[in-house]
């Protein structure tokens, strides 16, 4: 990630809330815009990842609709941009409805700059994920055909990846169920110098311990009961290839010694027969277990594992990817939604922070299956914590973390305390110390439950 300030653009035609969100927000490299012309002026010149959108832009009388109109623009021009709408007296009702255009989030008036500080921080980092996708997306040295990795732990397994492809080392992909082994193997395979042969599959934990060896070494025409005809197993089906051994930690013990001795001669023999077959494979083994743990316990052979792990690749779990959740759950619900043939959908902002938040035991498989059923019960245009069988925010006593729905209310209600304090209760005078006018401080007053003035 880029240790440069992350630019930013402020679209808001108040001169005395610009100075002051633009002293507040330092850190970053802030730019000011004062109408929609403005912004979009800045947009193609700055291309800024993340936009703060003053919905009440002139010359509506309300600003509302010329607001949305700006947002519109912006990601017509700039799709990848964070745009964060900042709302007056219009409340959540057009907030939302920002949201729905393409809004990543919003903030209301009176802004509290720690809580809007919370929102660009995060705005930031998802954008700085989804550019690092695009990036290797892009670039057919660094891509995964089938993976999308913007978390720093997964980007290395996909940089090992593609320096292990070319070579004819065997591979143990090592990992929790559902984090894409299978995935892994794959784009070994693609990216190797076997990929115009076969690539063939076999689940060792998916067929009974009695058909094993058969499906693995083939067998001839009346080895056992049921054998008609002679047939090839998937160890000569992949000659030229690569057989990919998926729950190797689930084959029996007997079958292992006989994997081993192919994987140290090179030769099979079918059941049934006496002709010795060489076969040119690459092996490329996957699991979910503790293989060390398993060989302690003599239930996985230490001599095979040592023949297939010339090289081990550690997956991390999605629990430990960071945004990757977010950024795949974006480009699964794209598919669900296509597949369904149902309009495109977006992640709302609490649907987000529940993928963030949920440990996923299932990893991506369980995304996949929650982000499919979401595609098909959202009724709206986001997606919501509820469509995806989540739970909401957590509270701030399970987490120390407040909502940011609590937390910008509590701010407000302080923030009009404090300043009807000051001035004594005049409401006109507190309007102006807080830059909001006397009907939006009326409004938050009654919304805060904050009494007097006058």
């Amino acid at each position: 990630m880029s240790s440069k300030p992350t630019r930013l653009l402020i679209v808001e035609d108040d001169p005395g809330l610009q100075r002051q969100m633009k002293w507040a927000l330092e850190p970053y490299e802030v730019e000011c815009a004062s109408s929609r012309a403005e912004a979009l002026a800045a947009v193609r010149r700055l291309e800024p990842p993340i936009v703060l959108q003053d919905l009440g832009l002139p010359p509506d009388p309300d600003g509302v609709e010329e607001g949305f109109a700006t947002i519109g623009e912006i990601l017509r021009q700039a799709p990848a941009t964070k745009i964060i709408v900042v709302t007056g007296r219009e409340g959540r009702e057009h907030a939302l409805r920002a949201i729905g255009l393409g809004a990543y989030d919003f903030c209301q008036k009176p802004v509290d700059m720690d809580v809007l500080s919370l929102i660009i921080d995060r705005a930031r980092r998802i954008h700085e994920l989804e550019e690092e996708h695009r990036r290797l997306a892009g670039n057919p040295a660094l891509a995964l055909e089938g993976v999308i990795a913007a978390s720093e732990p997964m980007v290395k397994v996909c940089r090992l990846v593609q320096k292990l492809a070319p070579t004819q080392a065997s591979v143990l992909l090592l990992g929790e169920s559902g984090t894409g082994k299978e995935r892994l193997a794959q784009a070994l395979h693609a990216l190797s110098t076997r990929a115009g042969q076969p690539m063939v599959a076999l689940n060792c934990a998916a067929i009974p311990e009695t058909l094993l060896e058969s499906e693995l070494f083939g067998y001839e025409r009346g080895a056992f009961t049921g054998a008609v005809k002679q047939t090839r197993g998937k160890i000569e089906t992949a000659d030229g290839g690569t057989l990919f051994l998926d729950e190797i930690g689930d084959m029996p013990l007997t079958l292992q010694a006989k994997l081993l001795r192919f994987l140290q001669e090179r030769v099979i023999e079918r059941i049934g027969g006496r002709e010795l077959i060489q076969v040119d494979v690459r092996i490329i083994a996957a699991t979910h277990r503790d293989l060390k743990a398993a060989m302690q316990q003599k239930a996985f052979r230490e001599d095979l594992y040592y023949r297939i792990s010339e090289v081990a690749v550690q997956i991390p779990p999605l629990r430990e990817r960071g945004a990757d959740a977010v950024l795949i759950a974006n480009y699964l619900l794209l598919i669900a939604c296509k597949r369904h043939g149902k309009p495109a959908l977006k992640l709302g902002p609490d649907a987000i922070a529940a993928i963030e938040r949920y440990p996923w035991p299932g990893n991506v498989r369980e995304l996949e299956n929650k982000v499919n059923a979401a595609a098909i019960m959202t009724e709206g245009k986001l997606v919501t914590a509820e469509d995806l069988s989540l739970e909401a925010p957590a509270t701030e006593a399970e987490t120390g973390i407040a909502p940011l729905r609590e937390v910008r209310q509590k701010a407000e209600t302080e923030a009009v305390q404090r300043a009807l304090a000051v001035t004594g209760g005049n409401v006109s005078k507190a309007a102006e110390l807080l830059g909001v006018t006397r009907p939006t401080l009326y409004d938050l007053m009654q919304r805060t439950a904050v009494s007097g003035g006058k």
